[in-house]
């Protein structure tokens, strides 16, 4: 199955750089490009992407935004946004993940890193490694960090009262971003197993994908956030 990506940023040069690239991989193809969030959102319907990989500061519709209307649409369910950024921690960033968006990635990374990071969203992961946790959410939250838009859920603590207790559990390893794999082995159950636990956590708290799972984990208090 080809991945189809749509590409979203306001300078062309690196459009075309990241076409290029998307374009040689037999798994994947560049099904459009937008220079702003409104092209994002009717090119992400029209043209079906799989993934966009979209930049936060364009002129008109910002990405942020975009990232909310193609998240809140039904119809672009099956969507998976990677917000590409030049700053290692981003209130905004933080604020896409909440609307829905997969992760994030730096805009200086490594061609193979663009690359998995494509195939990791396509796949329904989230591209939150423990690091990115501590470093990006953990911080925002710390100070507080409803941002201008008012997006913390004061509900969320009491919605986790529908998760089991082994849930619980697999929800704050998820929230340190630890994959499937780390998580049984330090259960000592079967990765399939930690799957099912995700995604009925998913289920429960009405989480898009594991990005939202993070963010709902540090908001509703059940992982407290470290600030070094």
């Amino acid at each position: 199955m080809t991945i189809r990506v749509l590409l979203a940023d306001d300078q062309a040069l690196l459009r075309s750089a990241f076409r290029v690239l998307v374009d040689s991989e037999p798994d994947m193809e560049v099904v459009g490009e937008a220079s702003d969030g409104a092209e994002a959102v009717r090119l992400a319907k029209e043209r079906q992407a799989d993934v966009v990989l979209m930049d936060i500061r364009m002129p008109g519709t910002d990405g942020l935004a975009a990232t909310r209307l193609i998240t809140a649409d039904p119809a672009l369910a099956h969507v998976r946004i990677v917000i590409l950024t030049t700053f290692e921690v981003d209130d905004y960033v933080v604020r896409s993940l909440r609307a829905g968006a997969s992760g994030f990635l730096g805009k200086g990374s490594e061609p193979e890193e663009l690359l998995n990071a494509i195939r990791v969203a396509a796949g329904g992961e989230a591209l939150l490694s423990p690091t990115a946790t501590k470093g990006l959410i953990a911080r925002f939250l710390a100070q507080g960090g409803d941002g201008p838009d008012g997006e913390r859920d004061p509900d969320r603590a009491d919605r986790l009262d529908a998760l089991t207790v082994r849930e619980r559990e697999v929800l704050v390893l998820v929230a340190g971003g630890h994959s499937n794999d780390e998580i049984a082995e330090r259960l000592q159950v079967s990765p399939l197993t930690v799957k099912t636990h995700v995604n009925r956590a998913m289920a429960k708290l009405g989480a898009r994908d594991r990005a939202q799972l993070v963010v709902i984990a540090y908001e509703s208090g059940l992982v407290r956030p470290r600030v070094d």
